[in-house]
């Protein structure tokens, strides 16, 4: 049964699947309804969203190894793979996944920081029914995330994967940050880890 996570809550990964070696982590999001009526409002109002979802590979000392992003869809350690970009939000379900292989991760690694940004500039007050999800190696839900942060930032942080030996905790954040693409983020990351 998957869990809904409130902000900055932590779950063992680890302990809630037994040889737990690869995740998925999904991101879904809607187009928010307008609510200006009127002929200007259906001018002016988009039907698509570009979202992207990413993450960062940040070694002990907070220093970003790596990141993962429509713009490189592969670490070079070639254990995180983004499964390609989503320029609308359209569609039931993950809109972005990234697949994470636990087992081939170099030990330097020790936190994944998964993000959100709005890459054309959009603000998330045009965001609607946003979630982050953790899959297990079954395509299993382990918890979930909603992010329901609407406002007038670019980016969010949603969450961070911790490595302890060889567990794995996954902690919500859902900071708000602005930002349109992972790197210009992850100043925000590495002060919240």
């Amino acid at each position: 049964m998957s869990i809904n996570l409130s902000k900055n809550s932590t779950i063992s990964l680890t302990k809630e699947v037994e040889k737990l070696s690869n995740i998925t982590v999904g991101l879904g999001w809607d187009v928010a309804k307008s609510t200006n009526k009127g002929f200007f409002a259906s001018l002016f109002s988009s039907s698509s969203i570009d979202l992207d979802a990413s993450c960062l590979l940040i070694d002990e000392q907070r220093r970003v190894l790596d990141s993962v992003w429509f713009r490189q869809l592969k670490s070079d350690c070639q254990a995180v793979h983004h499964q390609g970009d989503n320029t609308t939000g359209e569609g039931d379900g993950d809109d972005e996944q990234i697949k994470i292989n636990l087992k081939r991760l170099p030990k330097a690694v020790k936190y994944i920081a998964i993000t959100v940004n709005s890459f054309t500039g959009q603000t998330f007050d045009k965001v609607d029914n946003a979630f982050c999800r953790v899959l297990d190696q079954s395509s299993k839900e382990i918890c979930r995330v909603t992010l329901n942060d609407q406002g007038s930032h670019t980016g969010i942080y949603i969450g961070l994967l911790t490595r302890n030996n060889e567990e794995w905790n996954f902690t919500s954040k859902a900071i708000t940050t602005n930002g349109q693409n992972v790197k210009q983020i992850a100043s925000t990351v590495v002060q919240h880890i």
